[in-house]
């Protein structure tokens, strides 16, 4: 079996983009992948149309192989944009392997230890009561774990001032936790926008078992200020949903940085890389949290990778009471993995469990920004 094409696609699918990439064989077997790079998808299209140029004619079914090609064969290694047209790749070379074996991808990865994938929720409110009220039915519709959030809306638009965010949440959650009780697991995420002094402020605002798990309160490009963060509060981290390959969660994971692994499928390299960061992390004794932002491809990609794990708590699922986003698309994606509240469950098919309606790709790709948010003075911020 040779590889006879890629095709990039970014599209526009329900609410956002979507970086979707199909490689077609001769035998016409063909696999489904998914890149994360959120917002910069035009850059890993033009990366996967690079790899095309040698990857036809090449044996699919060698995706360790091919994989270090695709990582080592420029001068400039990694890189999330790199990572993110190998991690698409490499998930559409697994969706054909399962396909040419007669097997789910999870037998690809040492079969399944658990029969569905348990998945935690996010929700948000403008007060606490709606934080108190978003929880409450969260929990009604049979999540035992979610990220609530206390919505920031300064006067003027694209602002973000951490300490007034940090207060504002602080107060939330306290309320939140204090009115649903010690069982729920509760989360929360600033998206790397604070400093080690504002989230350490923050951690020592919150009365113990506040929280369960603090996501990505600081940048990651710098271990030791993690490490700084870590001797200040007790709060386990949830990290590493920006992580573009295994060496850089090698720090989080041997220094203890990181109580969660928060592993993005469609950026760290696909599931050739991931599964590498799996036996690391069960080695620490520590449990895959993993992002999952994107469409039905990421979901049942991530799916099958949790399947196959031992050490797994929960898979972020952007369906439920506390969000309304259009990712799931049935019109494009008439076969796709089994969402209920608090489980996703894979299909015992061949491959991924995914198929995708080519003809209803018409949606075209939208430029669409992330917010470009400033301070009060002015300064750039993080989004």
């Amino acid at each position: 079996m040779r590889i006879t094409d890629i095709k990039a696609f970014p599209v526009w699918v329900g609410t956002r983009n979507q970086m979707l990439v199909k490689v077609e064989t001769d035998e016409g077997i063909y696999g489904w992948g998914e890149s994360g790079v959120s917002s910069r998808e035009l850059a890993v299209k033009g990366v996967v149309e690079h790899y095309r140029e040698w990857l036809i004619g090449r044996d699919p079914m060698q995706r360790g192989a091919l994989w270090q090609e695709m990582y080592r064969s420029q001068y400039f290694e990694g890189g999330r944009v790199l990572t993110g047209a190998i991690s698409a790749i490499d998930i559409a070379l697994y969706d054909i392997a399962g396909k040419k074996l007669g097997v789910p991808v999870y037998e690809l990865l040492g079969g399944k230890h658990r029969d569905w994938v348990p998945t935690f929720a996010t929700g948000s409110g403008n007060t606490p009561e709606e934080m108190i009220d978003v929880a409450r039915r969260i929990i009604a519709a049979g999540f035992d774990c979610f990220r609530l959030h206390r919505n920031y809306e300064p006067e003027e638009e694209n602002v973000y001032e951490p300490r007034e965010a940090i207060a504002l949440s602080a107060e939330g959650l306290i309320k939140a936790r204090e009115a649903l009780g010690t069982r729920p697991v509760i989360g929360y995420d600033f998206h790397h926008r604070l400093s080690v002094a504002e989230a350490a402020s923050f951690c020592q605002m919150m009365p113990s078992h506040t929280l369960d798990f603090l996501e990505e309160p600081i940048r990651d490009e710098t271990p030791a200020a993690y490490e700084a963060l870590r001797g200040m509060t007790q709060i386990p981290f949830a990290i590493g949903e920006e992580f573009a390959s295994k060496w850089q969660f090698l720090p989080y994971i041997e220094m203890g940085l990181t109580n969660y692994v928060r592993i993005d499928i469609c950026n760290v390299g696909g599931l050739t890389e991931a599964m590498k960061v799996v036996g690391w992390a069960e080695a620490h004794y520590i449990d895959l949290m993993p992002h999952n932002p994107l469409g039905p491809i990421c979901v049942a990609a991530t799916s099958h990778m949790a399947m196959a794990a031992a050490n797994f708590s929960w898979l972020e699922i952007r369906e439920s009471p506390g969000e309304e986003l259009d990712f799931y698309s049935k019109e494009v994606f008439p076969v796709q993995p089994e969402i209920a509240p608090g489980r996703v469950t894979v299909l015992d098919q061949p491959g991924l469990g995914v198929e995708v309606d080519e003809a209803s790709l018409t949606e075209p790709f939208r430029h669409s920004e992330m917010p470009h948010l400033k301070r009060n003075d002015g300064s750039h911020t993080n989004w």
